[in-house]
């Protein structure tokens, strides 16, 4: 076979710089449409600062994918000529899967292009948590939900859960609660759902949904702190989550929590996972005799009713979580502070006592999830939303 020459550097670098170039211009026109459709293209030009050209150039290229469409009624430009068509998001034909796997099930659901949860089904673990049978019923719980609507088109799956995910390589690292290890999520869901799969922690994942779709939009620097079964936390500034090395950064489960009294498996006492994890609420609360049973709602279900014993864990549990944030105020200095966690989601007095942990200088930056009925399916569906935002260019052709 004949040889030919390698490309030299320098003529390579352009290829990669437009190429680099296009892909963010049409990530920040379809941002734009997303948060202010319809919208004229003369004003995507004026949010994005690109050239009315590039403006029309790139939203052929959406339209033609599918994205976005033109709205029904044309605005009147108050002049002479043509009045200005807007654009429009077009969350019509496309879906993304979303998978999160928590210690007691799983969640799986749809998503359209603006983040809203179309279908979801939580599917209760049986027995073992075998990863490989985990991602095999997630599959056929997402391949159920397209049967019940046909027509929507899929674009990718995202998978999200907590414990160390590495997203480069598309793998839970490692997951002590559901005794998962090096188990590759992208390689297992796309064979069984021949789609894109994109994997990440679910703090970073929310921290995406709560930039694109949420009260965080907008706000320079965003952390979001996820208090479930699983602690961790996310940080993103400028538009990007910080990852670290493997995607190990937000591993806060062993973050020493002043007045703490728990026995961690690490050996000390007091680590943040081990105080404020909700089967540390369950046990507390069976052992006050408020349930009788492993399932946090019902905790909040019994404060609901008025139970003062479940008043006063959840609220305990909350102003916990308010030094917690409060540490992390101290080191990272957020704009935005972003809490999931279930009294402060439900309830006035659980978010009070946490802001009054935090700090009534600093309390006004600190907001409960803008997900509160769907919190899992927005985190696995937006690890995919992600990566379209970032680059819609790159949608999959199959599904077009």
């Amino acid at each position: 076979m004949p040889r030919t020459a390698a490309p030299t550097l320098s003529s390579s670098i352009p290829r990669i710089a437009d190429r680099d170039r296009r892909r963010t211009s049409a990530s920040a026109v379809l941002r734009s449409v997303l948060e202010h459709g319809p919208v004229a293209r003369s004003t995507i030009a004026r949010l994005t600062g690109l050239s009315p050209a590039s403006v029309t150039d790139h939203c052929a290229r959406l339209s033609g994918l599918g994205l976005i469409r033109e709205a029904a009624a044309p605005r009147q430009s108050g002049g002479v000529g043509r009045p200005h068509v807007p654009i429009d998001l077009d969350d019509t034909r496309f879906v993304v899967g979303g998978v999160h796997v928590a210690v007691p099930y799983t969640t799986v659901a749809l998503l359209d292009l603006r983040g809203r949860v179309v279908a979801e089904r939580e599917l209760k673990h049986s027995g073992a948590r075998d990863p490989y049978g985990v991602l095999a019923r997630a599959a056929d719980g997402l391949a159920a939900l397209l049967d019940e609507a046909p027509g929507s088109r899929p674009l990718g799956v995202g998978f999200a859960a907590g414990g160390w995910v590495d997203r480069d390589s598309g793998t839970v690292v490692e997951h002590p609660l559901l005794g998962w290890r090096e188990v590759p999520v992208r390689e297992v869901l796309g064979a069984h759902t021949g789609l894109p799969v994109h994997v990440d922690g679910h703090a970073r994942a929310l921290v995406n949904a709560e930039r694109l779709f949420g009260r965080a939009r907008g706000s320079r620097s965003v952390l979001h702190l996820f208090v479930g079964n699983v602690v961790d936390a996310a940080f993103a500034t400028h538009d990007e989550v910080h990852h670290g090395p493997r995607s190990q950064a937000g591993a806060i489960a062993h973050l020493p929590v002043p007045g703490g009294t728990e026995n961690c498996d690490c050996g000390r006492v007091g680590c943040l996972q081990a105080e404020l994890s909700e089967r540390t609420l369950c046990r507390r609360a069976r052992a006050a005799g408020v349930i009788d049973g492993v399932n946090p709602m019902h905790v909040l279900r019994a404060a609901a009713h008025g139970d003062a014993v479940a008043v006063r864990l959840l609220t305990e549990r909350a102003r916990m979580t308010g030094r917690a944030v409060g540490l992390l105020l101290d080191v990272l200095n957020p704009e935005t502070v972003v809490v999931t966690e279930i009294g402060t989601l439900s309830r006035e007095d659980c978010l009070g006592a946490l802001r009054k942990a935090v700090g009534s200088e600093r309390a006004a930056a600190v907001v409960p999830t803008s997900f509160a009925d769907s919190v899992l399916a927005v985190a696995g569906g937006s690890v995919a939303l992600d990566v379209l935002y970032r680059d819609p260019l790159g949608t999959s052709p199959e599904a077009i």
